[in-house]
């Protein structure tokens, strides 16, 4: 304990003290090294007052200006890469070149010409291996000292340069030791890198036994998406937590290191490779330009807004009609727009313009669209969280419904060259209120693209976004980090994903490729079974799955049956035999809809509905004009309900009631 105590003393000691401490050693051990190069080449030992004086004096004059010059010092060497072995090695190398000219060339009265050469060698070896036996014996002690946190054991997966490079800035903290490396190349196997050893794949299981192994940290960024693959139904069963590592530029920049090793990649719980877009086209279409994102501060309108500044447009709108979200996208896009100005001065200026407002506000609509001119809108703005659209149909429908009409409108009136519009796999054969009124703005486009306009109006229809807000993935992360259990709705639910980035890439290249009218929906492989993401989840966060087969388990799953509009598949394609594009997996849809002269009597009367806040009459009225929409359950909304529980109390009191309620508004 006292020895414990000593090294954490140490650790604390402030830094010119700790680098008078080491320069003392040091001259220690020039003596030290001189008076054993006598012992060598006499055969005896003989004091340092006597002949040996001259070489003692000499070392100490010729070492040190040469160590304070080349760095020897400057590294602190408990979390120096090799322990500063290169700065001793090149100040040796000019201290040799010294020491030899004047003992060895020159030669001194009574000091041995060889000493000049046997020294300076003798010197190096002790300086090394000092440093060596001082940072693995502070290491040990600072371990012993950690009590009730020790240091948590982990192998990293990769020995290649990301997996070196992460094992020498891990070596330097208290959170985690290094124990071993695993890695396919059978030429590394065997080999020590930095006194760790690496091991085949094959032997995981029995070092995690043995070396007591609680993390796996991936550092594969050149391997496949297949070969993560493999890798993670490798390390599924052997109940440790695998995390991975970002760019290792971004890991040296961070200041905690367990912020920058994450839980596992987003793309590794995908189980496909992420489609790639044509970035050059995306550039073509998008540099120089005044774009408009509508809902810019949401999940896809964030990634759109980072993947729209890459492609150096003249100017960028941000449009959201929450405060917190625009301000946050809006700070973050100044940073990042910064940044890139400070790596490079010819960086093209990008004008950010955050802009509050409701995409109903048909006359704010027209201002922006009217000051700034822009000549792409993408429309991400939308309510999108299923169960609370099914709970406030009526604001989902003029939201979602009235909100891209007017946005639409408006950028026709305007003359804008490119609208997207972000629609979603829910629209298809629709059960909720959410999916329908996406259906139903799909079809207001599809009858606004049929008459002729300046405006090419085109819309892109995909599946689940992984760890957007509100999806399954932070959810499942936060209930495991509670303990469990995680809920799922059905056994048997599938869901289609794909990633943010992914999303937000496909919206761009469709607006690129877009004539007009089109429908564009992504190839996004086969739907994912949402128990065996959950089970996935749990696994590879070193837990186990409690059930019938394993009651000692860590994480219970639990059915909580399914919500009122939710399906248990979902589709992409209304109709059958997409239509081939320019992107290998991007397909056009070919879907009915109204001409806009039939379309709009049903707006009128659905609007009428709305204006009257009647969410019986409006979901009706949704199931008139999207006739494929099928609800799965009964009218919800949230007032409805409130309202209908007092007896006697039917339909047009309910409606005299809400009126009540929102009068007082009316003065505003």
């Amino acid at each position: 304990m006292r020895l414990v105590n000593a090294a954490q003393l140490v650790i604390l000691l402030p830094r010119w003290t700790k680098r008078l401490l080491l320069i003392s050693l040091d001259v220690v051990l020039c003596l030290l090294a001189v008076w054993i190069a006598f012992f060598l080449r006499l055969n005896a030992w003989a004091p340092l007052y006597g002949p040996p004086a001259p070489a003692a004096l000499g070392s100490l004059l010729l070492a040190f200006p040469s160590f304070f010059a080349l760095g020897v010092y400057r590294p602190v060497f408990r979390h120096a890469d090799t322990t500063g072995v290169s700065q001793i090695l090149t100040a040796s190398l000019a201290y040799t070149s010294a020491y030899f000219a004047v003992f060895s060339l020159w030669g001194v009265p009574g000091v041995p010409r060889t000493v000049g050469i046997i020294q300076p060698v003798l010197l190096f070896v002790f300086m090394v291996m000092t440093r060596i036996v001082a940072r693995h014996l502070l290491a040990e002690l600072l371990d012993r000292g950690a009590g009730s946190h020790p240091r948590v054991r982990v192998l990293i997966y990769g020995a290649g340069e990301s997996g070196r490079q992460v094992a020498s800035v891990l070596a330097g903290r208290r959170e985690m030791k290094v124990v071993g490396f695993i890695d396919d190349a059978r030429g590394l196997q065997g080999a020590s890198l930095n006194g760790v050893r690496v091991h085949a794949p094959a032997h995981i299981s029995t070092l995690i036994a043995k070396l007591g192994v609680t993390e796996i940290l991936l550092a594969v960024p050149n391997a496949t998406q297949h070969r993560r693959n493999e890798i993670l139904a490798a390390l599924r069963p052997l109940q440790v937590r695998v995390r991975t590592l970002p760019d290792f530029v971004e890991l040296a920049l961070g200041n905690r290191l367990n912020d920058d090793i994450t839980n596992l990649d987003i793309n590794d719980l995908l189980g496909r490779e992420v489609v790639a877009p044509d970035a050059d086209v995306i550039a073509r279409h998008l540099n120089g330009n005044t774009i408009l994102v509508t809902g810019a501060g949401g999940s896809i309108g964030s990634e759109l807004c980072r993947q729209i500044i890459a492609a150096n447009p003249a100017r960028l709108l941000l449009f959201d009609s929450s405060e917190y979200a625009l301000y946050t996208v809006h700070r973050e896009l100044e940073l990042t727009l910064a940044a890139r100005r400070a790596a490079d001065e010819r960086a093209a200026p990008v004008e950010l313009v955050a802009l509050l407002g409701s995409i109903q506000d048909e006359l704010r609509m027209d201002g922006i669209l009217a000051c700034w001119q822009p000549s792409h809108v993408y429309h991400a703005a939308a309510y999108k969280h299923v169960p609370l659209v099914e709970h406030n149909p009526v604001q989902g429908v003029a939201n979602n419904v009235f909100g891209t009409l007017t946005v639409a409108r408006q950028c026709i009136r305007h003359r804008v060259r490119y609208f997207v519009l972000v629609s979603t796999d829910k629209a298809v054969r629709p059960t909720n209120v959410m999916g329908a009124t996406k259906r139903m703005a799909e079809m207001v486009l599809q009858a606004l693209a049929d008459e002729k306009s300046d405006t090419c109006l085109s819309m892109v229809r995909f599946g689940n976004v992984l760890g957007s807000s509100g999806s399954v993935v932070p959810l499942f992360r936060q209930q495991i980090r509670n303990g469990g259990p995680v809920t799922i709705t059905d056994e048997r639910i599938t869901r289609f994903f794909m990633t943010i980035p992914e999303a937000a890439q496909l919206v761009l290249q469709a607006g690129a490729m877009a004539r007009g009218g089109e429908m564009f929906v992504l190839d996004m492989g086969e739907p994912v079974r949402i128990v065996d993401l959950a089970r996935n989840l749990i696994e590879l966060s070193g837990l186990s799955v409690r059930d019938a087969c394993n009651p000692q388990g860590d994480i219970e799953l639990q059915f909580v049956g399914l919500r009122p509009g939710e399906k248990l598949y979902e589709e992409l394609l209304i109709e059958d035999a997409p239509l081939a594009t320019d992107h290998p997996r991007i397909r056009k849809a070919s879907e009915v809809f109204l001409a806009i002269r039939d379309l709009e009597p049903h707006l009128a009367r659905l609007h009428s509905a709305i204006t009257r806040q009647d969410s019986m009459d409006t979901r009706n009225l949704l199931r008139a004009i999207v006739t494929e929409y099928d609800p799965s359950s009964a009218l919800v909304d949230s007032i409805y309900l409130e309202t209908t529980k007092h007896r006697g109390i039917g339909i047009s009191s309910c409606e005299d009631i809400v009126n009540k309620v929102l009068s007082p508004m009316d003065a505003y």
